[in-house]
C-alpha cells in the first residue's frame, strides 16, 4: 500500500540530501508524530512546474507583493486530496488531521507560537551573510546550483563567490550571529532545553531546524561549528543533538 503523504524537498549533494531549514521543520513533525510519509525531491526549477501540475495556488509573492513565488516544503496528502505549503501550516494541518499524534501546537498557544517563532527568526537573519546564497549553492545538486546561480546573479549583478564572506569579515559576522542567538538564550529558563520546559512543541522544531541547517552548512567537523554549538553553554549542541532522533529522511 502507498504511503498517503508526500513531502517534497530540494535536493542537494550531501549523503543526507535533506538540507533547507524550512522543509526540516515539516519532516522533523513527520517524525515526531511518528505519521509515515514519503519525499519526493524536487529540484529548483521544477518547483513553479510542480505547483502548477497539480493546480495549486502559489505559496507566497515576492517583494513586490504582486509576482507570484513557489516555495517548499509541500506536502500532499493523498487520503485527504489537501496540498499544504509553509511548514507552520502544514503542522497546523497534522495537528488536526492526527490527533491522535503527539500536537506540537498545543490548545490555545498558536498566537504565541507564532509570536516566538517571527521573533527568532528575526535574530536568524544575520546569517544570510555568513551562509546564504554562497553556502547554500555549494551544496546543491547541480541542476538546481546552476539554476540559482544564474537567478541571484542575475539580481544582485555580482558572482557567488563575491558574496561569500571570507577573514576578518565572516568572523565579524559569526559573532553578530552569537549576539543574536544570546538573545534568544535570555529568552529561555536557564537549564531548560525546550521553549515551553519539559516537553517540546513546534517553537523548539523551528529553532532546531535553523542550528541543524548551521550544523550542515558549516560541517559538523568545522571549528566553526563547534564553537557555535558551545556558545550559550551549549544550548544549540544539546538542542540539535536531542532532534537528531527526529532525522530520518525517508
Amino acid at each position: 500500500m502507498s504511503t498517503a503523504i508526500v513531502l517534497y524537498d530540494i535536493p542537494s549533494k550531501l549523503p543526507i540530501n535533506a538540507w533547507s531549514p524550512t522543509t526540516w521543520k515539516a519532516r522533523y513533525a513527520l517524525n515526531f508524530k511518528g505519521i509515515p510519509y514519503r519525499t519526493e525531491w524536487v529540484e529548483y526549477p521544477d518547483i513553479e512546474g510542480l505547483y502548477k501540475t497539480f493546480g495549486i495556488p502559489a505559496s507566497a509573492t515576492q517583494k513586490d507583493g504582486m509576482t507570484p513565488r513557489y516555495t517548499l516544503p509541500l506536502l500532499h496528502d493523498s487520503s485527504t486530496g489537501a496540498f499544504i505549503s509553509e511548514s507552520s501550516a502544514i503542522v497546523e494541518y497534522l495537528d488536526a488531521t492526527y490527533p491522535n499524534t503527539p500536537r506540537l501546537i498545543p490548545p490555545g498557544t498558536r498566537a504565541l507560537h507564532a509570536a516566538f517563532i517571527a521573533a527568532f527568526e528575526s535574530q536568524m537573519q544575520a546569517i544570510t551573510p555568513l551562509l546564504g546564497i554562497p553556502a547554500v549553492n555549494a551544496i546543491l545538486s547541480p541542476r538546481s546550483a546552476a539554476f540559482v546561480r544564474k537567478t541571484k546573479e542575475e539580481l544582485s549583478e555580482v558572482t557567488i563567490e563575491e558574496m561569500d564572506l571570507h577573514g576578518e569579515h565572516r568572523t565579524r559576522q559569526l559573532t553578530v550571529v552569537k549576539d543574536d542567538l544570546g538573545k534568544v538564550d535570555k529568552w529561555m529558563t536557564k537549564g531548560d532545553t525546550f521553549v515551553t520546559g519539559e516537553t517540546p512543541t513546534f517553537a523548539d522544531f523551528v529553532m532546531s531546524a535553523w542550528i541543524l541547517f548551521l550544523r550542515i552548512s558549516l560541517g559538523e567537523d568545522s571549528p566553526e561549528w563547534k564553537e557555535l554549538s558551545s556558545w550559550h553553554d551549549g544550548r544549540w549542541g544539546r538542542l540539535v543533538k536531542f532532534f537528531e532522533k527526529y532525522e530520518a529522511v525517508v
